[in-house]
């Protein structure tokens, strides 16, 4: 079977992360984005999950708490130190 060179771009940090993990798994990246190509190319599809980082609703209320607390609409708790911190918070619960 003849080949192909394939050349991809990508940040300097991730592809030193890539390497890393599929030494690790026992690959090289050669053989990972091959074994990628071939699921997908098998399955039809990306052989992975695709969404956006949709935050949940805990996150959401707490950027909506820190933008009243931005724009005056309430007013942020103040502690003295991290002890009375902790203590306000493990009460809540």
């Amino acid at each position: 079977m003849a080949t192909s060179n394939v050349t991809i771009r990508m940040d300097s940090e991730l592809k030193k992360q890539a390497e890393e993990l599929f030494a690790d798994l026992g690959l090289n990246m050669t053989t990972a984005m091959i074994a990628f190509t071939k699921q997908a190319v098998r399955e039809q599809r990306i052989p992975f999950t695709l969404k956006r980082n949709i935050p949940n609703i805990e996150t959401l209320e707490a950027i909506v708490e820190a933008q009243k607390i931005a724009t005056g609409e309430i007013e942020a708790k103040e502690y003295t130190d991290v002890d009375e911190m902790f203590e306000d918070i493990l009460n809540e619960v």
